[in-house]
């Protein structure tokens, strides 16, 4: 798929496909969310800056589509900044369909609709490529044992299906990876099913070389097989895909909570080059390689979101809580503070999150080669 076109080209089509289409669901829930609680959206944008196109329906919400494809809004009747400082060329007020005027628990509902419609996308791409491609089997099919490795010693087969490891059901090999990877000189119980019957063995990994000597990386010396694709009906497609979004939250989550407690690198954390990349690759093999990557960046984008970070949702929805706590809103000069190191923070996750793209990413590469 587009892998006619040069590199070039196919990555930044495939960036802006990808961004814009998580964006425009996102701000969709946030728009539905709106007119569902009779709040007027004055404006709804895909992208920032000047806008190439814009038009404006019969319910009186301008549509546009700017040039910078790194983001979007819905602008929701009545918002205003901090300081309360009048906008200029602020449509007239709407007589019960503005924003700040509604009760607490509509604006909670308008602000948390954006990552729930992210979280839906998910379900539906997955279910979509369930129903239409398959759903994999046999994700812990060992393809390749090396010879020496832990994994021989211990007696693991290439056709052994790994389903345990002490005692934890496991159904994908990362999963597998995930287990083994903090377990250096630890023996792992692996429960495989091999010829129609399971078999328990116990398995030490080896630190992998290179790794260093106060967190060593476990490695068991086995390859993943090739995995089979089962159809479901629409029913099970759904209900699979839901299972696949709630899965690959919980393990975004871990992810992030391994790098704040130290036992993963934040090298694997990317920005906006990397997305880039990724989505760029996935195009040039194929639709299902793109489907489950929108998935994927849909349910990063969500629980981004969701953070309970000023500026992001997860902010806005704290301070909801906390004013339903009181009974009344936060004083300005506390939200005023609050935003601003919000966006300090922001601020610092996106640079050093290019740093990461452009040091260990393609870039960084293209440059050392420059460099010899």
């Amino acid at each position: 798929m587009l892998d006619f076109l040069p590199d070039a080209v196919r990555t930044l089509l495939a960036f802006v496909v990808v961004l814009g289409v998580l964006i425009f669901f996102h701000e969709l829930g946030h728009y539905l969310a709106a007119r569902w609680r009779n709040v007027h959206v004055d404006a709804f944008s895909i992208g920032f800056g000047r806008a190439v196109a814009r038009w404006t329906d019969r319910r009186g919400t301008e549509w546009r589509i700017s040039w910078i494809p790194l983001g979007g809004y819905v602008k929701l009747h009545g918002q205003s900044p901090l300081d309360g400082a009048p906008e200029p060329n602020t449509p007239p007020p709407r007589e019960g369909e503005t924003f700040h005027d509604k009760p607490v628990g509509d604006r909670a509902i308008i602000v948390a609709a954006g990552p729930i419609a992210n979280f839906l996308l998910a379900i539906l791409l997955f279910a979509g490529l369930f129903a239409t491609y398959g759903q994999p089997r046999g994700m812990t099919a060992v393809g390749v044992v090396a010879a020496g490795s832990p994994a021989e010693q211990a007696g693991i087969q290439p056709g052994d299906e790994i389903v345990a490891l002490d005692g934890t059901r496991v159904s994908r090999f990362d999963q597998v990876q995930r287990h083994i990877q903090p377990r250096a000189n630890v023996p792992v119980e692996v429960r495989v099913t091999r010829e129609g019957r399971e078999v328990t063995l116990t398995a030490t990994p080896t630190p992998r070389p290179g790794t260093e000597a106060s967190q060593p990386v476990g490695i068991l010396g086995i390859q993943g097989g090739q995995a089979r694709f089962e159809r479901l009906d629409p029913f099970s497609a759904l209900w699979a895909g839901t299972v696949q979004t709630a899965e690959m939250s919980w393990l975004t989550l871990s992810g992030i909570g391994e790098m704040l407690s130290g036992s993963r690198s934040a090298r694997e954390l990317g920005g906006p080059i990397r997305i880039a990349e990724v989505s760029g690759e996935a195009a040039s093999l194929g639709i299902v390689p793109l489907v489950n990557l929108m998935a994927l960046l849909s349910i990063s984008l969500a629980l981004l979101n969701l953070f309970p970070i000023p500026l992001l949702d997860g902010g806005h929805l704290l301070f909801y809580a906390a004013e339903a706590v009181r009974g009344r809103p936060l004083p300005p000069r506390a939200l005023e503070y609050g935003f601003r190191a919000g966006f300090a923070l922001l601020i610092s996750l996106f640079v050093f999150a290019t740093w990461n793209d452009i040091a260990h990413g393609g870039i960084g590469r293209w440059v050392a080669g420059m460099l010899g």
